[in-house]
């Protein structure tokens, strides 16, 4: 049967190329769709590495956007303000709050520069481990032993140290940020390994990700963001009760309060836009697709009137007739979607794309995007399919 469907497909081949090609693109568009969602979905499932829950985000706005030197012990009067209320388990101050789109990229070198890697910073205190609830791999975390150290205490995520020592513990060696003057470079050392930090929310890619421990006495910017470990089953409301807190240290300040789920909400959201857009732009040429493929199997079964009467004729019955036709559309999408897979199977073999399309990822768009063409070709000929079957062997003396 396979044998015979094939002859039928060759013989007719020029007519088949445009279908086959309109199935092809179709399958590629699907791909892309349900390889993003893959992706998507794979990101989600990945830790976090650090705890969100009943942790709020506090921006800190000077007026007219003035900033205020380490020195002049700022954070120290907001931190003692706040762990003096009793909904308050920790505070910790931190470059900038997570769940967005902010943060600092540097590439970071060993200390002789034979090997470097491009990663995201967060400088932390000492008090945001315990605030977001964050676990080490293997290390400690940075403390006030590393006060008058020559570096400064860093963690690091396990990527970032696979990347950088690929044969040896990162524990005690000493890295450095890439700097145009070798002298002004900023020098770090690695006391903790965690397994991942992705400050962006579920939908960022694994990257390499370094902490290091903030210094009150270094750097005239100010950080600009504290995070509250509340209590929990603390309501939204205390958000005044902090403002007020907040207000008798500085009153001439701005205080943007939010706690880190409703800014993971936000995040999310954000993230899925594009994938909604593709897939209602994907859906609507799907369905140019399948009013296409309709007509052209439409026009085929009624020239194929005196094929179809002969084997009638012959003895071949109405469910014969209805299997052939759903048969030959199913291989001709098989043979498609074959010629589709052998041109995006280049992008995981070569790397084009990164961990972005992987072989998992590929290998479940691939599946999805293969069930649903094969369910749109299986819809698309159904009708035809049913027409062709209830043809009379009389019917193709019409056409002698």
């Amino acid at each position: 049967m396979l044998r015979h469907l094939l002859k039928l497909t060759w013989k007719r081949k020029s007519r088949n190329m445009l279908l086959s090609l309109e199935i092809m693109l179709a399958f590629v568009i699907v791909f892309a769709i349900a390889a993003t969602g893959m992706r998507y979905w794979q990101l989600h499932h990945k830790p976090l590495g650090f705890q969100y829950q009943d942790v709020w985000a506090v921006q800190l706005l000077p007026p007219n956007g003035s900033q205020l030197g380490r020195t002049e012990g700022m954070h120290e009067h907001f931190v003692r303000a706040l762990k003096g209320m009793p909904q308050v388990d920790s505070v910790g101050i931190t470059t900038f709050a997570l769940f967005n789109q902010s943060g600092m990229v540097s590439r970071i070198a060993l200390a002789d520069g034979s090997r470097s890697v491009r990663a995201n910073l967060l400088e932390a205190d000492d008090h945001i481990w315990a605030t977001l609830g964050m676990e080490l791999v293997e290390g400690r975390w940075p403390s006030a032993q590393d006060e008058s150290a020559d570096a400064l205490a860093t963690v690091i995520n396990r990527r970032m140290a696979l990347e950088l020592f690929p044969s040896g513990s990162p524990l005690g060696q000493v890295i450095k940020a890439e700097s145009v003057d070798p002298k002004d470079a900023q020098r770090f050392r690695v006391v903790g390994v965690i397994e991942d930090f992705r400050s962006q929310g579920e939908f960022m890619s694994p990257r390499p990700f370094m902490l290091y421990r903030y210094d009150p006495r270094v750097g005239m910017k100010m950080q600009m963001t504290l995070l509250i470990k509340m209590k929990p089953g603390t309501p939204r409301s205390f958000e005044l009760d902090l403002q007020r807190q907040l207000k008798q240290v500085r009153n001439d300040w701005s205080f943007t309060i939010n706690p880190l789920a409703e800014l993971r909400s936000a995040q999310l959201t954000m993230a899925l836009v594009p994938l909604k857009v593709l897939g209602v732009i994907a859906s609507f040429l799907l369905l140019m697709v399948c009013f296409g493929l309709f007509g052209v199997l439409w026009q085929n079964t009624t020239r194929r009137i005196p094929e179809i009467g002969l084997r009638r004729a012959v003895g071949a019955s109405a469910t014969d007739i209805y299997r052939q036709i759903i048969a030959e559309q199913m291989l001709l999408s098989t043979l498609a979607m074959a010629g589709g897979l052998a041109l995006l199977v280049q992008l995981p073999l070569t790397g084009a794309l990164g961990e972005s399309l992987n072989w998992s990822v590929f290998a479940g768009g691939a599946v999805l995007s293969m069930a649903v063409i094969y369910l749109l070709s299986l819809l698309c000929s159904l009708y035809p399919g049913w027409r062709a079957s209830r043809l009379h062997p009389a019917a193709a003396l019409h056409y002698e």
